[in-house]
């Protein structure tokens, strides 16, 4: 049976492949796959369909995208992980140079332009977080905060770690999957009312064989943890360290955590110049001061200025390589593993653009629009705008338990209305009963706010 060549996978033509095969030194490719058990090998053609042309294909896949209602659509309240934010046009335009876009992690090793990028990305957010040393952008904050959870493992020598009842359930489950068997998780529990860090539980978990707390601020749920200084002062009593996971786009309005005595901080750069893109576009940074036990502990690359063999020159490259699974290979802590290296470069353009000033700017248009759809939500009877009792910044609980409706009724309507809900939380915290997590950020005008205002009161007068 003669072979098809397929116009999308390279190598197929005949040719090509016995030379190959003859070059490697076997007689067919299925011999390539005799270490896959008889059992498992598919033992009939698989019956594909015709190869589609380029311009079918593209008809195809566009046909599939149109299917999304995008933001540009639809008004959109909805963050829990995934923020809507502007994105400077330049930042785009940055990241899709070819330099940047195409080349992969740190490869190859002579692009020093892209060191050098990803040097000053390290140092812009080390200056935002007031810590010294971040890495080369992991996958997400999820596998930031399991790492940094990780190190502070190693850093100790012990095996559990409390949680903070509010980090984001999806987090959790990274945070554990990635730490279990080797470490023991347990929940510090919350007041119901404010949303704070119940201390006294805390101090009854926080055994001698505790390595470390991590919690997150402004939290998942939206409220501002005001009791950093108290856990810290705790934490340190106990020889454990502090991780906090922070949102970026928060700190040029709120103190970075370690004014309050974190030992490690991580969190997500999405919202530092990346489109949401479905949900995709997430990247994790981690940061620590610039002691000897914390960076030996880092997995991934730290790039940093070097002196080059011509005295007087520098360059950029990584530092303390021997302490990464590319030196120690399987005896490694931690895979180095793939990097988001384009977001944080990415990132590096968004924060040299915004600069202290637009930060805090930004920040300062992200509360009060926030603010005010909270006291337009509270004119709703029946609404509480606001949970908890406590401050917020761009995230806040909005309760519909008195208004006879579930939120998946509340969110079916207003996507009837063209915008896009708060997030249902009544699964993921089924004590606050019909609540929903909304996101208000410095896209959102006042007629935006308004808008949803009036289509609850529309929804719930029916």
């Amino acid at each position: 049976m003669s072979q098809k060549v397929h116009p999308y996978i390279p190598n197929m033509v005949p040719e090509v492949q016995a030379e190959m095969l003859k070059v490697i030194g076997v007689e067919s490719i299925m011999e390539l796959y005799s270490c896959i058990p008889e059992e498992l090998q598919l033992k009939e053609n698989l019956q594909l369909p015709p190869a589609l042309t380029e311009y079918e294909l593209r008809r195809y896949i566009e046909g599939i995208l149109n299917k999304n209602t995008s933001t540009k659509e639809y008004i959109n309240f909805l963050g829990a992980g995934c923020w809507q934010h502007f994105i400077p046009a330049v930042c785009d335009e940055i990241n899709q140079r070819s330099e940047f876009l195409t080349a992969y992690a740190g490869e190859p090793y002579e692009d020093h332009g892209r060191f050098q990028a990803l040097f000053e990305y390290q140092s812009l957010l080390a200056e935002l977080v007031d810590m010294d040393v971040v890495n080369v952008p992991t996958f997400d904050w999820g596998q930031a905060a399991a790492t940094s959870i990780r190190m502070a493992a190693r850093i100790t020598g012990r095996k559990k770690v409390l949680l903070a009842k509010t980090v984001a359930p999806e987090r959790s489950k990274i945070i554990m999957n990635y730490g279990t068997p080797t470490l023991e998780f347990e929940y510090v529990q919350f007041d119901t009312k404010s949303g704070a860090m119940d201390l006294e539980d805390l101090k009854t978990k926080l055994t001698e064989d505790v390595a470390a707390l991590y919690f997150e601020n402004p939290s998942y749920l939206g409220f501002i943890e005001a009791q950093g200084q108290e856990i810290s002062n705790l934490l340190k009593e106990n020889e454990s360290l502090m991780v906090v996971g922070v949102d970026p786009i928060s700190l040029g309005v709120l103190a970075p955590p370690s004014h309050y005595g974190a030992d490690i901080v991580c969190g997500d750069l999405q919202p530092l110049g990346m489109h949401m893109n479905y949900s995709g576009g997430q990247a994790g940074f981690i940061a620590t001061h610039n002691e000897l036990k914390f960076v030996n502990e880092y997995p991934s690359r730290l790039f940093g200025i070097v002196p080059t063999v011509k005295e007087g020159e520098y360059g950029f490259g990584d530092v303390a390589y021997e302490r990464t699974s590319f030196a120690q290979r399987e005896k490694g802590k931690e895979s180095v593993g793939t990097q988001t290296a384009l977001w944080g470069i990415t990132a590096g353009v968004y924060l040299a653009l915004l600069g202290p000033d637009g930060m805090q700017e930004v920040g300062q248009t992200i509360m009060q629009n926030s603010q005010y759809a909270v006291q337009q939500l509270n004119q709703i009877g029946n609404v509480k705008g606001s949970h908890f009792e406590s401050p917020f910044f761009k995230e806040f609980i909005v309760d519909f338990n008195q208004t006879g409706y579930t939120v998946e009724q509340i969110n079916q309507r207003l996507l009837d209305k063209k915008i896009f809900g708060g997030k249902d939380l009544s699964l993921e915290f089924p004590e606050f009963g019909q609540t929903a997590l909304f996101c208000v950020t410095e896209i959102h005008t006042k007629e935006d706010i308004d808008g949803l205002v009036q289509a609850l009161k529309d929804i719930l007068a029916k």
